[in-house]
């Protein structure tokens, strides 16, 4: 894991964020999601610079959603910087709320 995915791993392991259930490194279909909560059908995935502009990524965001799943995706550096800020924004996509960006 990197040092993002380590953080991002410390926030949503073990039911910390608000009792919500996380698995990490989760199958789902033919691809491998950093995060995923299976009972919210949320996937979060932070994304280093390598992720920038990926056809890949895009294929693979619009199979999940094609198939119900919402996915957020964080950058390294943001997760890094504002830990309490992307924990904040998962919290409102699993609560159902409207999430910007």
């Amino acid at each position: 894991m990197t040092d993002a995915e380590r953080r991002l791993w410390s926030v949503l392991r073990s039911r910390r964020l608000l009792g919500y259930k996380f698995r990490r490194q989760r199958p789902i279909g033919p691809f491998i999601v950093d995060f995923a909560c299976i009972e919210h059908r949320l996937v979060v995935e932070a994304d280093g610079g390598q992720h920038l502009e990926s056809n890949y990524d895009a294929r693979r965001t619009a199979w999940l959603e094609a198939r119900g799943w919402r996915v957020m995706r964080f950058w390294n550096n943001d997760i890094l910087a504002n830990t309490e800020g992307v924990q904040e924004a998962v919290l409102m996509a699993l609560k159902g709320e409207a999430v910007s960006g």
